[in-house]
């Protein structure tokens, strides 16, 4: 059964328009004016809410230079540690509560991704409306248990995960009484390659752990959240920037304003071509239906006279006979003189021959 999901003032879910997430991360670039300003465009390009993160490099991990703390892994960031990123890469804390009001008045929902508990305590205490887990941190089951005790909505992306990692993470979630959970299919490259994105799991997803299922996206473009509405997500979420070329860690797979609402657009004209299940016809093609095949006379018929191929066909408009009587009636005979261009009917028949 489909679910429907209440964050902030939006319904989430069955029946409900998708909830377009505009990601900020890093793109603030350490300017809260900046920041202010992409939550003054995301707002006017059309999402529906903006997500924050949470974080210190000391909250995430420690100032440590060895190998492991080393970023190798063929990523638009490797050649530093994990420590120097983050130091460059958190929201400062101090920012959070008025950039969650600000977005606020202008009607959008604020919500962030914490990363360790001190988040989730500073983030309760400026009462965010639901929550996000991160890909990399679907394997840290404190910090999820913790956020799932809270009651709220939790969206999980699934970024780095295997199958078992989803499915401990949604246990941990229901032994906590929390089945307001959202699964985000993800593919944590930087940007995605289409071919890795796999959008056929979001149906896996939704019918494997019976949630609300939607997309954590890194590609490029707007094609892919366009496939994976048609497969389902009512979610949608991209990192946006305000120009690329104003670097940030992560500009270069972050969508300019101007293409967020271009995608937020294309969205809802996608998700109003899905539609419903039906096999009623519209008004305006209840009128088209007239230019359907039925049976007409083609040429001038005397009483008495059979009916015949030459005489009698299928063709446009549709005000005659359904064409399914054509054997029926083809070798009967004209009860009167007909004209060339009349509907078909019954009544021109023989009745004694019916």
């Amino acid at each position: 059964m489909e679910k429907r999901i209440c964050i902030g003032n939006r319904w989430v879910g069955k029946n409900e328009p998708v909830f377009i997430i505009a990601e900020m991360s890093a793109n603030h670039n350490m300017d809260f004016e900046r920041a202010k300003e992409i939550i003054k465009g995301v707002k006017e390009a059309g999402a529906d809410a903006v997500k924050l993160q949470t974080y210190t490099a000391d909250t995430i991990t420690i100032d440590c230079d060895n190998d492991y703390f080393q970023i190798t892994q063929g990523t638009l960031w490797d050649g530093t540690t994990l420590y120097k990123l983050y130091q460059k890469a958190y929201t400062p804390w101090e920012w959070q509560g008025e950039l969650k009001e600000y977005a606020e008045s202008m009607g959008l929902i604020c919500f962030s991704s914490p990363f360790d508990f001190t988040a989730v305590d500073f983030l309760e205490d400026i009462n965010v409306p639901a929550y996000k887990i991160a890909s990399f941190e679907i394997t840290d089951i404190p910090l999820i248990r913790k956020i799932a005790r809270l009651g709220k909505p939790i969206l999980i992306s699934t970024g780095i995960a295997y199958l078992k990692d989803i499915e401990l993470a949604m246990q941990v979630c229901r032994e906590e009484g929390n089945d307001k959970v959202i699964l985000l299919k993800c593919t944590s490259t930087y940007p995605s390659p289409y071919q890795d994105m796999n959008i056929e799991t979001i149906t896996a997803l939704q019918s494997t752990f019976d949630c609300i299922v939607g997309l954590s996206d890194h590609s490029m473009g707007y094609t892919v959240p366009i496939t994976a509405i048609a497969k389902g997500a009512k979610v949608i979420e991209k990192h946006v920037t305000l120009h690329r070329s104003d670097g940030g860690a992560d500009s270069e797979f972050s969508m300019e304003m101007h293409e967020f609402k271009e995608m937020c657009e294309q969205i809802r004209i996608a998700e109003a071509a899905l539609g419903r299940v039906s096999f009623d016809l519209t008004d305006a093609q209840k009128k088209e239906r007239e230019h359907s095949r039925s049976l007409f006379v083609v040429s001038d018929i005397k009483k008495g006279e059979s009916f015949s191929p030459e005489n009698v066909r299928s063709i446009r408009p549709g005000f005659g006979l359904h064409t399914k009587y054509y054997d029926q009636i083809i070798g009967k005979t004209a009860v009167t003189d007909i004209k060339k261009g009349t509907p078909m009917s019954w009544n021109l028949i023989d009745p004694g021959e019916y």
